[in-house]
């Protein structure tokens, strides 16, 4: 049979009300308000459990720095800066630098890795992340540069009234002579609370110091280990994803002694990368966690995307 829609009267004035109600285009109505844009927003913690411990990267502060030359690959050719620079999508007019402690609740402490450039930022990033700074239990300080130590005194105190503190005695010794104001203004007024360490000697069960000379006289990085998951802690072994990690033998401004920081990147970032264990950089872009792999005469830095969301 033949079959027909037919419109009745009902229908019809329906299909004519809903087409009223549609406003013309390009006019506003109270219903679309305008809606000015709210800036940029960036996520200031990551947090994933290893093993048993729960363990949280913080932004504790980022900026950008003029000519990353003058910074990165002091001993190569222009030309071969802005060649690596190019593939990699990166600018040679400036270059973000990230600032990220790290935060490990074993169930028993917390342990807060390095303090950021100043008191606000470092409180600030661990209040946002569900931390008092009361409730810091150990400061570990892998190095004293005043971008690792910046957190540790505001106006006169404590930051964190309820910490310990622990360094490398090598590191400790050779600011403690070096006549060096943020040392003496951040570091030596906890020296009564601070104890010492060589690499291999342990923070707590389960976090134990790596020796990564060069970068300074005494910088140390962390193996952190729980129920068998793994990680290190590399601090400033690498201050770049490509420009440092990628290149171990470009030398770095930072690096005290610019050989043995090469050294000692080759030889932390070969044990990354050959027992394939996730790693967390300060200066990595955030939120600095990821692997290392071996790429041509270096690495290259590989950001987790999940594999510790379980």
């Amino acid at each position: 049979s033949d079959l027909r829609f037919e419109m009745t009267d009902v229908t019809r004035r329906r299909l004519m009300g809903a087409a009223a109600a549609l406003p013309l285009a390009g006019l506003a109505t109270p219903l679309m308000a305008e809606a000015p844009p709210l800036g940029p927003s960036f996520a200031r913690h990551r947090r994933f459990m290893l093993g048993s411990f729960e363990v949280t990267t913080i932004l504790a502060g980022t900026n950008m720095r003029p000519d990353p030359q003058e910074i990165f690959g002091l001993n190569v050719p222009e030309e071969e800066f802005e060649e690596v620079s190019r593939a990699h999508f990166l600018s040679t007019d400036e270059s973000r630098f990230w600032f990220t402690p790290t935060v490990v609740n074993t169930g028993s402490q917390v342990i807060l890795f390095d303090t950021g450039l100043n008191p606000g930022g470092i409180t600030g990033a661990l209040m946002e992340a569900g931390y008092e700074a009361d409730q810091v239990d150990t400061v570990v300080i892998t190095h004293m540069h005043g971008d690792h130590i910046g957190g540790l005194m505001d106006l006169g105190a404590a930051t964190f009234p309820n910490a310990a503190y622990v360094t490398g005695q090598v590191e400790y010794d050779h600011w403690a002579g070096a006549g060096n104001d943020g040392f003496n203004s951040k570091v030596r007024p906890l020296a009564d609370r601070m104890s010492f360490l060589a690499p291999g000697q342990d923070v707590a069960g389960g976090i134990t110091s790596v020796g990564a000379y060069g970068h300074t006289p005494g910088h140390m990085g962390y193996h952190i280990e729980s129920d068998g998951a793994r990680l290190v802690l590399f601090a400033d072994l690498a201050n770049h994803p490509v420009w440092s990690l990628a290149h171990p033998s470009w030398e770095v401004r930072f690096d005290m002694d610019k050989e043995a920081a090469a050294a000692s990147r080759r030889e932390v970032l070969d044990m990354i990368a050959t027992d394939r264990i996730p790693a967390i950089g300060y200066h990595m872009p955030f939120p600095a966690l990821g692997f290392v792999d071996r790429a041509g005469d270096g690495f290259a830095w590989v950001p987790e995307s999940g594999q510790l969301m379980g």
